[in-house]
């Protein structure tokens, strides 16, 4: 198995870290402009762009992430760990014979 093939593992930190590089690449802020506590509308967050968001997530996650998760988990904070969790049930759901 190549490293391509490998499961990934995403913790909460990993997560944070890929969320405030591409909030900030989205935006055109600096990453140390965001504070992972504060809302995401507070950095002037659209539909469309938060939409883009979710579909790149759903990318790099491998699973399809609902739109909804940005009303429900309004920071980086809360958002990473409910990602780590629905990430860590996908690998479970992976290895289930």
């Amino acid at each position: 198995m190549n490293s391509s093939n490998a499961i990934q593992t995403f913790t909460v930190e990993k997560i944070q870290t890929w969320l405030t590089s591409h909030l900030a690449e989205l935006l055109g802020i600096e990453v140390a402009e965001i504070d992972i506590q504060a809302p995401l509308d507070s950095y002037g967050l659209d539909s469309a762009q938060g939409m883009f968001l979710v579909a790149k997530g759903g990318e790099f996650f491998g699973f399809q992430l609902s739109p909804l998760l940005l009303w429900h988990y309004p920071t980086i904070e809360l958002l990473s760990q409910r990602l780590a969790e629905e990430a860590q049930a996908s690998e479970s759901e992976i290895f289930e014979i």
